[in-house]
């Protein structure tokens, strides 16, 4: 019985020896990201490069030269989450699939506002024309590099609702939670980000020019291009954080302005986001 005994404990010590090591080569849920989709909702401030404005119509074409902008915080608001009212804030949403365990693609909608700062003074060329019966015919004149007070009853120019830029982009991510001595990545998990996108700029522009009526729809009006570097907080293998520094250009070639289908508006500019964002990632299958 004593070496029935031992073989039946040498036994036993083996099965578990065996099943101690398959579960300990099991790999972790966040050791490999193929396959795995995301989805990301948050915020943004952004900053925005001075821009030359062009105004063209039937009766005038003007530049005005060195424009500046800025965006319209609402701050920490329960707006972000609201949904009837979650795009009156600036937002960020995205929506990704990871092509391998370190490339993503994506779809995503920055959701910017860009308010031009009015009334004051910038270099004006060009001219204004209005048959006298119009309102906004004592603005009319020539402009040769002229010193002119940009009031808002010349002028509103905003993208308010917003700088709407819909794009696609490509991403890669790398964990570095190692550097950190983090052991257990499927309860925390630290990655870099890098990625660039590109796509097309879709405002509904808040324009009031030369007391004319406004032009109040969304509508395809130029494209961007765009980079950013981010940093991932993951937390128990789904729910993520991400701080983001996006950076890039845009080109708005037709901004419509008033009602008339011949007035429009043309600048280029370059904007800078910081943009904070919360998400789930999970695998399909």
């Amino acid at each position: 019985m004593n070496y029935l005994n031992r073989i039946l404990s040498l036994g036993f010590i083996l099965l578990c020896t065996i099943a101690y090591s398959q579960i300990q080569e099991i790999p972790k849920y966040s050791s490999s990201n193929k396959g795995k989709l995301f989805i990301s909702w948050g915020g943004n401030r952004g900053a925005y490069s001075k821009s030359d404005i062009r105004f063209k119509g039937d009766d005038y074409d003007f530049t005005i030269s060195d424009a500046t902008a800025k965006d319209k915080p609402k701050g920490w608001h329960i707006d972000y989450i609201n949904p009837s009212r979650m795009t009156i804030p600036q937002t960020n949403a995205k929506l990704g699939y990871f092509i391998s365990d370190h490339y993503t693609i994506s779809i995503g909608l920055d959701h910017m506002k860009y308010v031009m700062n009015r009334d004051r003074n910038r270099n004006v060329n060009g001219y204004i024309n209005l048959p006298d019966n119009e309102p906004g015919s004592n603005y009319n004149g020539e402009f040769n590099n002229e010193n002119v007070f940009i009031s808002s009853d010349l002028l509103k120019f905003e993208h308010t609702d917003g700088l709407n830029f819909i794009y696609t982009e490509i991403a890669r991510y790398d964990d570095i939670s190692s550097l950190f001595h983090i052991s257990n990545t499927d309860k925390f998990q630290v990655n870099v980000t890098e990625g660039i996108g590109g796509g097309l700029l879709f405002p509904r522009t808040n324009t009031t020019l030369l007391q004319k009526d406004r032009y109040d729809e969304f509508h395809v009006s130029g494209y961007g291009l765009s980079a950013n570097i981010g940093l991932n907080l993951t937390f128990f293998k789904h729910f993520f954080i991400q701080l983001n520094a996006k950076g890039g250009y845009i080109d708005m070639n037709n901004i419509r302005t008033t009602n008339d289908s011949a007035d429009h508006a043309e600048q280029s500019f370059y904007f800078f986001q910081r943009v904070l964002s919360f998400g789930s990632i999970f695998r399909l299958k």
